[in-house]
């Protein structure tokens, strides 16, 4: 009787929700804006613990954050090391159980009970099939397989060689596409990193919170197939949209380029259809995800925010004073397109010889791009008016060395510079990308199409030569975040949606024991 009476007892609510932010080369291993977001999430957000799932290429000894205590573990998964990411981490499996997997995973139970569900998962993504319900199935029989089975014997197997050759070759055959054994070589080991979270158990959590549409999903799925456990997205960038736009830009071969793309509009589509909740930074990302299959009353805009008693005017720095003075705080790499920025500078030098550009930001994220930005500074004769400054640790203190800022990105999200320079009383001229004219008006700074250094530049001039409109618009620039993009405002959303989620979890649970 007692049993009976337990088992229909409401569930007690928990003094604070456990959640698995799911990030991908971000937090808290590197910086950047989704760095940013996420470590304002963990220090601020006074209902949640915490635990970090960190997907990164390689394996990183220490976070460059300061974790907060709300912060209770920090998962890492190194996709890209020259070793599993079980050489470099424990994921609390027992040694005997991985030894019995291994054992058994054997070329005939890999040939009768991966192999269909392999190839049919082929067969799904050549066919740029929507049919979500089938695609869920096939990502779940997976999941199931690799609980009792090793995914490292599995996924070098030449069972499954075999079956990725046949579904190329015949896919290449039917779309005139050639395809080499190198193509064959680099698509399966993409696969094969791609899917190695499957392999790795996760403990219970209330919510899976994951920062992008893209394979951070993996985990997410693990626990909604062994829990039901809710999962969210915050959308910053439209990942879809970024990695189309870095494909076809990309030396890959035309075979690589067409998998890559499949394999990540796939992915995108299946994130939508698991989620519980989708959290746009901005209502251009909302176009994206609804032609992705993203459900309109799943979708939620909810602003960044930034820290306005922080960020505040001050005095430009002595030794910049009476310099025309441009800033940025960016990581160097494609999205960002500083080439632009650069070309942009040697539009404003040519009115205004003294001036200078400082660009913060990791000038290692990308090396290659380091060095074409370089090459284009010296071949601009720019050594004098535009400096790659790398990283600065005092965030706040940048955008009072500026008179205006500026971001020539190609893709945003709701981009913290932009807010972080409103907040101090700085103008700023950006691009028109994601949320950027979301978060200036036009009477706090300039928005101009984007790879256009003729338009960007001119903008630069007219608010570097006209001290009152520059006065004018960083009042109004600082009012606006005041009023709409407050650190509190932000957590105060956060907090909620995750109360939210959780109850509703709750009750569906109750639902379901009743």
């Amino acid at each position: 009787m007692n049993e009976i009476f337990q088992a229909y007892m409401p569930t007690k609510k928990k003094e604070k929700i456990d959640v698995l932010l799911i990030s991908e080369g971000t937090y808290p291993f590197y910086g950047g804006g989704i760095s940013t977001w996420s470590h304002m999430l963990c220090d601020r957000v006074s209902n949640v613990n915490y635990t970090l799932y960190s997907i990164n290429a390689g394996f990183e000894k220490e976070p460059i954050f300061e974790l907060s205590e709300n912060v209770k573990k920090v998962i890492q998964v190194p996709l890209w090391a020259p070793d599993e990411p079980q050489d470099y981490v424990s994921f609390s499996k027992e040694y005997y159980k991985v030894v019995s997997k291994k054992e058994n995973t054997s070329p005939e139970v890999i040939q009768k009970y991966f192999i269909p569900v392999f190839k049919k998962f082929l067969d799904l993504l050549y066919s740029d099939s929507e049919n979500m319900e089938a695609l869920d199935f096939v990502f779940r029989s997976m999941w199931e397989y690799f609980k009792d089975y090793d995914y490292k014997e599995t996924m070098k197997s030449e069972e499954v060689w075999r079956a990725f050759q046949e579904e190329a070759i015949h896919e290449t055959d039917a779309g005139g596409i050639e395809a080499t054994l190198f193509d064959l070589t680099v698509g399966l080991r993409w696969l094969y990193r791609f899917l190695i979270p499957f392999s790795i158990s996760i403990e219970k959590v209330d919510i899976s919170h994951i920062t992008l549409s893209g394979f951070p999903l993996i985990p997410a799925l693990v626990l909604k197939y062994r829990y039901g456990t809710p999962l969210m997205i915050t959308e910053h960038g439209v990942y879809v949209r970024e990695r189309l736009l870095y494909i076809s830009r990309s030396d890959y071969s035309y075979f690589i380029k067409v998998f890559l793309i499949k394999l990540t509009e796939c992915i995108t589509r299946l994130s939508y259809y698991k989620a519980d909740k989708i959290l746009s930074v901005n209502k251009f990302n909302i176009t994206w995800e609804l032609m992705y299959g993203a459900d309109r009353e799943k979708v939620e805009i909810t602003y960044n925010g930034v820290d306005h008693e922080r960020f505040v005017p001050r005095e430009k720095p002595e030794h910049l004073r009476g310099i025309p003075t441009v800033v940025a705080v960016a990581r160097i790499f494609e999205l960002k397109d500083v080439l632009t920025m650069i070309r942009s500078c040697a539009v404003v030098m040519k009115k205004m010889p003294d001036v200078q550009y400082l660009v913060y930001g990791d000038k290692n994220a990308v090396p290659e791009y380091t060095e074409e930005c370089e090459s284009l500074i010296e071949e601009l004769g720019l050594g004098n008016n535009f400096f790659l400054k790398g990283f600065h640790s005092q965030p706040h203190l940048i955008f009072s060395e500026g008179d205006i800022s500026i971001l020539t990105s190609i893709s945003e999200g709701f981009p913290f510079t932009v807010l972080e320079s409103m907040s101090c009383g700085i103008p700023v001229v950006a691009t028109d990308v994601g949320g950027v004219s979301e978060a200036i008006d036009e009477a706090s700074g300039f928005v101009c199409k984007p790879r256009d250094p003729d338009a960007i530049g001119a903008k630069v001039i007219e608010l570097l030569t006209n001290n009152d409109l520059r006065k004018q618009m960083g009042e109004h620039a600082r009012q606006r975040v005041i009023e709409n993009f407050t650190l509190g405002i932000f957590i105060e959303s956060y907090e909620k949606i995750y109360e939210s989620i959780y109850t509703k979890r709750l009750k569906q649970k109750e639902e379901d024991q009743a």
